[in-house]
């Protein structure tokens, strides 16, 4: 009988210690080294569920279970921190009667209209009378066992001017930014025509100036790769494409991330990051992450659908820098049949800069 509690009390201490580890790893790594990719798919419940798992059976370690009890209590209100628990989601409040404030439409399509019936698919999208749309995946493709095994360029341009006149429209690889305000400058990034270039090779992310009240807004329209490929992990073709995938992520996080470090203009970005723990992320001092002001619990924005497992991960991010508020934010789950990410709908206000200076 001793022997088996000295053995349960060994486990457990090393199950805490190993717990430990991961979580130090995962501040310090995600989104710092490419490697450590694979575990960016984590659900944050998990940093909750595992202290508490571990608590329910201190009470066997007796000779430590007064220590283990206080790491692991630690280690919970830590995890609960970091998956967004009780945070509040700070926002900053709205401008006053001086300030410019737009609704704004970020969203990943799931193929744009390519498995939905296109009218309901426009319809969706005019019914949310946004000021700018961010919107990603403008493609189409042939999917067998990962996504993307085959990737379709589409040119949707003659229907959204029909639906949305008045618009300014701005397509770049899989990235549609729409905009009511001007947009006064586009920065492209040069991509070779070759076959599917355009995406693999291509930007994930579309940056777009729009002068709101006066003064021009970097809005940042973001899909960064996924982080990793489905398939069998006994095969050594499994592994290669593993590090392929999260190469491109990585290196496309890098770009994003140096992007916007040397931007000085206020600065959107909003968008699908296909990570939970994006706000391990460093992109420059001053960046904010944004949901619902007040909420205790997390959000989670996929998946909405055509997943067999549970709503349990936030893939759709909104950041914002400089005097920019959001006064509000939701999700938009309206597109479910759509698509198996909700949207996310929210209101940005650009106050007057003092003296006129744009």
């Amino acid at each position: 009988m001793i022997g088996r509690r000295c053995g349960g009390t060994r486990l457990l201490v090393a199950a805490t210690a190993a717990w430990t580890a991961f979580l130090v790893l995962h501040v310090l790594l995600a989104g710092d080294w490419w490697p450590w990719v694979i575990f960016e798919m984590t659900p944050p419940l998990t940093a909750v569920a595992v202290p508490l798992l571990l608590l329910a059976f201190v009470w066997r370690a007796r000779p430590v279970r007064r220590p283990l009890s206080v790491v692991l209590v630690l280690l919970l209100l830590a995890g609960a921190y970091l998956a967004g628990y009780g945070r509040g989601w700070t926002s900053p409040a709205a401008a006053g009667p001086q300030g410019a404030g737009i609704k704004v439409f970020a969203w990943n399509t799931g193929y744009w209209e390519m498995e939905n019936n296109p009218d309901a698919f426009f319809t969706f999208l005019r019914q949310q009378d946004a000021d700018v749309y961010l919107l990603q995946e403008h493609l189409y493709a042939i999917r067998n066992d990962t996504p993307y095994n085959e990737v379709i360029r589409i040119d949707a341009t003659p229907r959204l001017r029909t639906e949305f006149p008045g618009y300014q429209i701005s397509i770049e690889g899989e990235f549609v930014t729409m905009s009511r305000l001007p947009i006064v400058a586009e920065h492209r990034q040069t991509v070779s025509s070759t076959g599917d270039d355009w995406f693999w090779k291509g930007p994930k992310f579309q940056r777009t100036e729009i002068q709101v009240g006066g003064r021009p807004v970097s809005f940042y329209n973001v899909h960064l790769p996924g982080p990793y490929r489905d398939g069998n992990p006994l095969t050594a073709g499994f592994y290669q494409r593993q590090v392929k995938q999260s190469l491109w992520r990585y290196e496309n996080l890098s770009k994003l991330r140096a992007d916007v470090a040397a931007n000085p203009l206020p600065t959107v970005l909003a968008g699908d990051f296909n990570s939970p723990w994006t706000e391990l992320y460093s992109f420059r001092p001053g960046i904010r992450a944004h949901g619902p002001p007040g909420a205790l619990a997390p959000l989670h924005t996929w998946p909405l659908s055509n997943f067999a497992f549970p709503r349990m991960w936030r893939l759709d991010w909104l950041y914002t820098s400089g005097d920019l508020a959001v006064p509000s934010y939701h999700l938009d789950g309206g597109g479910k049949v759509l698509s198996d990410h909700a949207a996310q709908e929210f209101r940005v206000v650009v106050p007057e800069q003092k003296g006129g200076v744009t």
